[in-house]
């Protein structure tokens, strides 16, 4: 039986991940949404791709009240919410999207009870805590995509600044996925070598800078939109690192239960990858500096999960 990913939400992000999976041949692939007809338009649109890109996935669009279609989907990749509106509250925003995950979130369980859950909404680490709840799976089957797209941006710039291949570049970002990340330039090499010796200090503070503001830079440039083509490819490659089992150590939103010294709280931190989701949290030693840091951060996302509770 071939490999089948759902993906909640034909939006931009959305779309762009049922694409990369159908085109990397890794699964059939299910595009649900809520809007009539849109998802069904753009599966059938990439199913006319695929003779041209040379694949033989089978992609189909269903509409928000029908999720027969994802029954027994190994991985359900949740981008739906809202984006925040002129006018409109953080509250309202949280309140929003929570009430979304929490409905999706119950749905994919009913119908897909073995499924891995990659979210991608935002705000990403309380998301996670939503579909957690929601769902009533084991902590290793529910992750957020946030850390690999944050390394990624950081990559992209450590490249851009030695003008080297972006391959040869790696780098790590922890903590929550917003204004408190923890890029971690220790971590972070190119082919092996650490970029503090091959940075100055004060480039270094500067490109830290620039991939926290990431996904607000590309915002204000779009105007009237966020990023998606890196998002797509993050929540790809940790589904394809699940569906092939891999192992690869790949920074994602966790549930941690006293690594790092944090409790009961999705975080961005190195894990193991594989069929399971999360089979390994990978602890690195922090500077005092550093945990301070991810502390901080820390404390920021439960701040979000505490307003959850209050606006239930």
């Amino acid at each position: 039986m071939r490999k089948k990913v759902t993906v909640i939400g034909a939006g931009n992000v959305g779309a762009t991940a049922a694409m990369r999976l159908a085109e990397k041949e890794l699964a059939d692939v299910v595009l649900i949404d809520i809007l009539e007809g849109v998802p069904a338009g753009k599966a059938l649109d990439l199913m006319e791709a695929a003779p041209i890109e040379k694949h033989d996935a089978n992609v189909i669009g269903t509409t928000g009240d029908d999720y027969s279609p994802a029954k027994d989907s190994d991985i359900v990749i949740i981008t739906a919410g809202i984006p925040r509106k002129p006018g409109m509250s953080r509250d309202d925003l949280l309140s929003t999207n929570m009430n979304i995950m929490d409905a999706v979130t119950k749905n994919v369980a009913a119908v897909a009870p073995n499924a891995v859950l990659i979210i991608v909404s935002n705000p990403l680490d309380a998301m996670c805590h939503v579909a957690y709840n929601a769902s009533g799976f084991p902590k290793n089957r529910v992750l957020g995509m946030a850390g690999l797209l944050d390394s990624a941006r950081f990559r992209t710039f450590i490249a851009m600044e030695l003008d080297v291949s972006v391959e040869s570049t790696h780098a790590y970002v922890m903590g929550g996925h917003g204004d408190t990340m923890v890029p971690l330039p220790r971590f972070s090499t190119v082919s092996g070598i650490p970029i503090t010796q091959l940075i100055a200090p004060e480039r270094i503070d500067a490109i830290v800078e620039r991939t926290r503001n990431g996904g607000a830079e590309i915002v204000g440039l779009l105007k009237t939109g966020s990023a998606y083509y890196a998002p797509a490819s993050a929540a790809v490659e940790m589904a394809e690192t699940i569906l092939k089992d891999k192992k690869k150590i790949l920074p994602c939103s966790a549930y941690l239960s006293g690594e790092y010294g944090i409790r009961d709280l999705f975080m961005g931190v190195p894990v193991k990858l594989g069929a399971n989701g999360v089979e390994e949290i990978i602890e690195v030693e922090l500077t005092d500096d550093e945990k301070a840091a991810l502390d901080h951060s820390a404390d920021a996302v439960r701040g979000l999960v505490d307003d959850m509770k209050r606006l239930k």
